[in-house]
């Protein structure tokens, strides 16, 4: 049966870990919290009761104005590459880990406050999210889960008129966000780079038993190797699928990468409106290290600088076998996304480039990536009409068509079956960054229904959901003005 938040069964494991792994901290109350948003779904995962959305202790306990029984606060001490440059020491800076909750299945979440207050790991900084962020974080995460790619979730928004200063003065915020852990490559990283070797091989051992226990029943010289190909397979996937969902990080540090697998640390963020190879949600990027077509070669960086901190773990020769693979499961993965995208159910040796013709084509019309793909899963031989909309009366479509449609034929496809596959595999909506700055703007006036329509709606967002055709719309001019930065 759901229950409050004091009742919930808590069991920290991190907290067990020694010192040398963190910080044990309080998060430092904002003054007058609010509850903004709160997601039921997520609540359900960890067994929370939906009424406590109602319940001022439920916002006191999450601003940190009084303990929670069974909780162990901690800040965790990470290193990383920020940019390809190698910082030392960074840590939960503005993140606190409330504990760890089992719900559903036996399956544990960690709960985690972003927005929090300073930990040890501050760097001068405040520890403060902002309301804007938060946000853009907790939409960000439950439209990725509506895709189907590994995602942290969001449970809750607290807000408050405390002001924290960024580009300009803003509303502070706390975000919980809920994941199986929070343990991060540059967790690694650091005590790899300080050679300690004993909580190095601990917190393997920690993550491989708590998230990896089929790894168990393997001999340690074949565990480690074995958990680091399987890093990297999940890894090479989540590139894959961010990449066939029009999907853009914006801050691939190794520090942002989860050991997991998942989609981690939601900042300047973008799925793609119109088609660009080199889309770069984050202005702060110069150089456009983490663009949309650097992301699959920068998860290989990252998971190079994974096995360089494993080197103690790891015969070399094994460790770079084992980075191979990732090249041939992110081409494999994404063979798999875009001939669903395409609607073929078997593989030709042509089809690599009769989609890299489709994302040529798309590229120099400047189309909108998620409404063609889809508007061509309704596409009928002999009626190109709606696709002549995205792309515009393009003699490139007519020749990519001339390739597609004997294709189609080939693989034996029937047109009604062709378009409910493809239907599933081409969402209407994405989490566009015009909606989401809707739904800011919204906020900063001080109505909040808007985040939890979005979410709602980002839900399931294979579906038509008539009511909402705007959000399936061509963006507005205005959406292109957004900018985005790391401290968002």
């Amino acid at each position: 049966m759901p229950r409050p938040l004091d009742s919930l069964t808590w069991d920290n494991s991190f907290a067990r870990l020694p010192e040398s792994f963190r910080q044990a901290v309080r998060p430092t109350p904002l003054p007058n919290p609010a509850l903004i948003a709160f997601n039921p779904d997520a609540a359900a995962l960890i067994g929370l009761s939906p009424d406590q959305a109602a319940d001022p202790a439920f916002v006191a306990a999450l601003n940190g104005d009084r303990p929670i029984p069974g909780a162990s606060p901690l800040a965790a001490i990470y290193a990383g590459h920020q940019f390809g440059v190698w910082v030392s020491e960074l840590g939960d800076g503005r993140a606190i880990l409330l504990g760890e909750v089992v719900g559903q299945g036996h399956r544990r979440w960690d709960i985690q406050v972003k927005g929090a207050g300073p930990t040890r790991y501050s760097r001068m900084g405040d520890g403060r999210a902002v309301l804007r962020s938060t946000i853009r974080e907790y939409l960000g995460a439950e439209a990725m889960y509506g895709l189907g790619i590994p995602t942290t979730r969001s449970l809750a928004i607290v807000g408050s008129a405390a002001p924290v200063y960024r580009e300009t003065t803003e509303t502070a915020a706390l975000l919980v966000r809920l994941a199986p852990t929070h343990v991060r490559f540059g967790s690694f990283e650091l005590f790899a780079s300080r050679e300690m070797i004993g909580e190095l091989t601990q917190l393997a051992d920690y993550v491989i038993d708590l998230h990896f226990p089929h790894l168990l029943m393997l001999p340690a010289a074949q565990r480690y190797v074995a958990w680091y190909r399987e890093v990297i397979d999940r890894t090479a996937r989540l590139m894959a699928q961010w990449t066939a969902t029009g999907f853009t990080h914006g801050v691939m540090n190794t520090d942002n990468m989860s050991i997991t697998g998942l989609t981690l640390d939601y900042g300047p963020y973008g799925w793609m409106d119109n088609y660009d190879r080199g889309f770069i949600p984050n202005h702060s990027d110069n150089t456009g290290r983490y663009a949309f077509d650097q992301q699959p070669r920068i998860g290989m960086w990252n998971c190079a600088r994974l096995g360089e901190a494993l080197h103690e773990l790891i015969d070399e020769a094994e460790a770079v076998a084992a980075l191979e693979s990732y090249r041939t499961t992110f081409e494999r993965e994404m063979d798999l996304l875009m001939r669903a995208k395409l609607g073929l159910a078997m593989s030709e040796a042509g089809d690599v480039a009769l989609v890299g013709e489709a994302l040529a084509m798309l590229h120099e019309a400047g189309a909108d990536y998620t409404r063609f793909f889809r508007a061509l899963s309704r596409f009928m031989p002999g009626n190109a009409e709606e696709l002549r909309e995205e792309i515009g009366k393009s003699e490139r479509l007519d020749a990519w068509l001339a390739k597609y449609v004997p294709r189609l034929i080939r693989d034996g496809s029937v047109d009604a079956a062709r378009h409910e596959r493809m239907l599933r595999a081409n969402p209407k909506f994405v989490l566009r960054n015009w909606m989401a700055q809707e739904a800011i703007t919204e906020a900063q006036a001080g109505k909040f229904g808007l985040i939890e329509d979005l979410r709602v709606l980002l839900k399931t967002p294979f579906d038509e959901h008539p009511e909402a055709e705007r959000y399936a719309a061509r963006p507005p001019a205005w959406a292109r003005e957004i900018s985005l930065s790391c401290s968002s």
